[in-house]
C-alpha cells in the first residue's frame, strides 16, 4: 500500500500525541489522589479530642477492655451543652421544682397529650406538601425578602450613647436603619 511513514511523518509529533492522550487519562481525581497531588482536608465536625491520660488513684484497678468507652470522657451531648451554656452544664439536673415553678406549671393548664409533637409535625408536613405545587415553584422561584426593617447596630449604639451623655431618654431620636440596596434592571431578573 504505501510507505508506513506516511501516517506519522515526524516521530516527535506521534510521541506528543501519545503523551497527550496518556496525560488526559490521568485527569481523573482518583489518579491525582493516588499519586498524592490532591489532598483532602479533614472534616472539622468529625475530629474529636480525647481526655488526657492520667495516673489512676488506685493501682488495683482492672485494666481497660479493648473497645470499651473511656470512663473519663464526656458524651458529645454534654460537651455541646457545656460549650453552649456552661452555667447549666455545671449545675447538673435539678431534682425538684421550686414553689414558684410548681405554681407556674399549675397555672399553665392541663398537661399536653403524649403524641402532640408527632401530630404537629405531621400537620406541618401536610401543609407544606399541599402548598408546594409545580406552579408555585414556577411562579415564585425567587425567595422573598425577609420581613421587617434591619437596624444599623453601630449607628444605633452611637445614638444611644449620645442620648445617655445628654441625659435624654433612649426613645428620643430616629432609629437608624439599613437601607436595602437598589437593584439594577438586569439584577432584578436573577
Amino acid at each position: 500500500m504505501g510507505n508506513p511513514r506516511l501516517y506519522c511523518r515526524p516521530p516527535a509529533a506521534c510521541l506528543l500525541i501519545t503523551t497527550a492522550v496518556a496525560l488526559a487519562g490521568c485527569g481523573d481525581s482518583g489518579m491525582s489522589r493516588t499519586f498524592g497531588l490532591v489532598r483532602d482536608a479533614p472534616n472539622e465536625f468529625t475530629v474529636t479530642t480525647q481526655a488526657p491520660l492520667s495516673m489512676p488513684p488506685d493501682f488495683a484497678l482492672r485494666p481497660p477492655e479493648p473497645g470499651a468507652p473511656r470512663p473519663m470522657e464526656q458524651s458529645e451531648a454534654l460537651q455541646a451543652e457545656e460549650a453552649l451554656a456552661p452555667q447549666t452544664a455545671l449545675a447538673g439536673p435539678e431534682t425538684s421544682l421550686s414553689a414558684g415553678q410548681q405554681e407556674l406549671v399549675q397555672q399553665a393548664g392541663p398537661p399536653v397529650a403524649g403524641g402532640i409533637r408527632q401530630q404537629v409535625n405531621q400537620e406541618a408536613r401536610a401543609a407544606v406538601a399541599a402548598n408546594n405545587t409545580f406552579m408555585d415553584k414556577l411562579l415564585f422561584w425567587r425567595r422573598p425578602q425577609p420581613p421587617g426593617i434591619v437596624v444599623d447596630p453601630q449607628k444605633e449604639a452611637q445614638r444611644l450613647r449620645q442620648n445617655a451623655a445628654l441625659g435624654e431618654s433612649p426613645e428620643i431620636g430616629d432609629t437608624p436603619i439599613i437601607q436595602p440596596k437598589r437593584k439594577g434592571w438586569f439584577e432584578d431578573l436573577f
